[in-house]
């Protein structure tokens, strides 16, 4: 299922350039072009749902599965020495696209401080 005005559906159709780093059946990662670290990548189902809460339960562990690979290939690859895993799901959790994807942020000593998540004031 595709939402015609979903940029993440864009991507994931090849309307919208990007630099893919892992592909499989389900799942694409793409390099963040707005990167917290380098390497920072979005894990994005290629069928669009909006939340977590509306991907199938029998998807979920083949999603953090993309997770892990890519995680793997960032310390393999990228020297990373540790990573984040961040989902946010809601606009008052802070997801700015709504089709659900996760962020895999590399880690490497003195990154500086993450800022990933903001408190409210």
């Amino acid at each position: 299922m595709e939402e015609k005005d979903c940029i993440f559906c864009k991507i994931v159709a090849g309307e919208i350039p990007s630099e893919r780093v892992y592909e499989d059946d389900n799942f694409i990662g793409i390099l963040d072009i707005n990167p917290h670290t380098k390497g920072h990548t979005l894990v994005i189902p290629k069928k669009h749902y909006t939340t977590l809460l509306d991907a199938p339960s029998s998807l979920l562990g083949e999603f953090l599965d993309a997770g892990k690979k890519v995680a793997l290939n960032l310390i393999n690859k990228e020297k990373a020495e540790g990573f984040n895993l961040i989902m946010s799901n809601f606009e008052v959790a802070q997801q700015e696209v709504p089709h659900v994807h996760l962020h895999v942020v590399p880690r490497r000593k003195g990154d500086g401080k993450f800022k990933f998540l903001k408190s409210e004031k």
